[in-house]
């Protein structure tokens, strides 16, 4: 039997295999992990999870993608002309972890825990109840088993800082190590995006063109890509800090009030340029 750690090189998976290796030795995990393309996986997210193994004096294995080295998210979603998997009628999950993940995960479970001996690892924490349940339950009916460490107790937990490896520098942005466009993350994300990455930006924008629907949507309906640039633009403008290191709701809020400001600043330069003051107007 071997703790299989899904080594996705975010803070939590690397702490999970060090807290794994601690109570049960290195020598008794994997570190499992699916390589992605370089353009949207973070190289900071390379170097933790081979930090992590070299600090384990572990090598890393490999679950990948065929074609990982060229594929992305965004070109695998529109090879199959879709952005999410339809189950039994019904949409599933964004069909890039489909494809990049979960199926060569299948594949290396079935075959090397054909007796469904191993012990699979996952980050999910104490504020995280129901992906814990779903995914116990998705894997247990399966007969797999699974563990996670981050909701031990804290004296069990191993942490970054207690063995001095850094976390990803991908975290100075954004709250987790995914992709850099993520097709699960909201618009705070990918305002990141917009601001940085204009690459990926057009990439999706021109996904969304051949699958021919958005790959966000609220109460309304589809809403594309291009349909937000006026706003990011207006943000760029006003200052507005791209990231996610404020709580949605407060970046939401702060960057309103920028851009509101911003705007005002320019009605009274456009009325100075007119050679009217709008103080005298009152």
């Amino acid at each position: 039997m071997k703790y299989v750690i899904c080594h996705s090189g975010g803070v939590s998976s690397g702490e999970c295999a060090l807290s794994i290796a601690k109570k049960y030795g290195s020598e008794n995990l994997i570190l499992l992990n699916h390589n992605i393309n370089g353009t949207v996986e973070s190289e900071s997210t390379k170097k933790f999870k081979a930090d992590i193994a070299s600090y384990l004096g572990v090598d890393i294995t490999y679950a990948n993608h065929k074609d990982w080295e060229t594929v992305t998210p965004i070109s695998v979603c529109v090879d199959a002309k879709a952005w999410k998997i339809a189950k039994g009628g019904k949409i599933g999950d964004v069909l890039c972890t489909n494809r990049l993940k979960t199926e060569p995960f299948q594949r290396w479970m079935d075959k090397n825990d054909q007796n469904k001996e191993n012990v699979y690892v996952y980050g999910f924490d104490l504020s995280e109840p129901t992906r814990i349940t779903r995914r116990s339950q998705i894997m247990g009916s399966n007969g797999f088993k699974t563990a996670y460490p981050m909701i031990w107790d804290e004296s069990e937990i191993v942490r970054i800082s207690d063995v001095g490896i850094e976390k990803p520098a991908i975290y100075d942005k954004f709250k987790h190590s995914n992709c850099i466009g993520c097709l699960k993350a909201g618009w705070q994300h990918w305002y990141i995006v917009f601001c940085t990455r204009k690459d990926i930006w057009e990439e999706a924008k021109t996904g969304e063109d051949e699958i021919g629907y958005a790959i966000h949507k609220d109460a309304n309906g589809p809403v594309y890509l291009e349909d937000k640039e006026e706003l990011f633009n207006a943000m760029v403008l006003a200052g507005v800090e791209p990231t996610e290191n404020i709580k949605q709701q407060t970046f939401w809020a702060q960057a309103k009030k920028k851009v509101k400001l911003h705007q005002a600043d320019m009605d009274d330069l456009e009325q100075h340029d007119k050679g009217v003051c709008l103080e005298c107007m009152a």
